[in-house]
């Protein structure tokens, strides 16, 4: 008799969600590599080359945010700022993950569709690129090598 079942990802003694990083019987998923990967490449990229690239002059991007019409153009333009520094190092480290993707993925498609609304697509495909990177970890998380798996970890213990 068969059964439409999925099958289950199995890693030693517990799921990639509940085991925590290094215990005994776990094995390592390729799916979890892969997310730390992604989390550290993208998070790094995006906070070095491009938060920080907008926080040592940060006079010259708010006045841009004005000139180009964003309402409170100071908040908004701080926002971009952060979100790019912070939310790239958070995903970096796997903090607070889906959040930060929430705020990265926002970023860059205001990016994508308002600063560069008229420039052709190739001007816009890099910030639709790191949109789309912001939106799969709001919808698959850190994965199993993150602060926020071992957060998770440490408050069911305490639990």
């Amino acid at each position: 008799m068969t059964t439409n079942r999925a099958p289950r990802l199995v890693t030693g003694t517990g799921t990639a969600a509940t085991t925590p990083l290094g215990a005994a019987g776990a094995r390592v998923l390729p799916i979890d590599v892969a997310l730390l990967w992604l989390r550290v490449s993208f998070g790094l990229t995006l906070a070095l080359t491009h938060g920080l690239n907008k926080l040592q002059a940060p006079a010259r991007f708010l006045e841009n945010v004005a000139q180009r019409g964003f309402p409170a153009p100071s908040l908004l333009g701080w926002a971009a700022i952060l979100s790019e520094l912070v939310g790239g190092i958070a995903l970096a480290l796997g903090l607070f993950t889906r959040a930060a993707g929430v705020f990265v993925a926002s970023t860059l498609l205001i990016a994508a569709f308002k600063v560069h609304a008229a420039d052709p697509f190739a001007k816009k495909e890099l910030a639709l690129a790191y949109a789309a990177i912001g939106l799969a970890f709001v919808l698959a998380g850190a994965g199993r090598y993150s602060v926020d798996a071992w957060l998770a970890h440490k408050l069911r213990r305490s639990a």
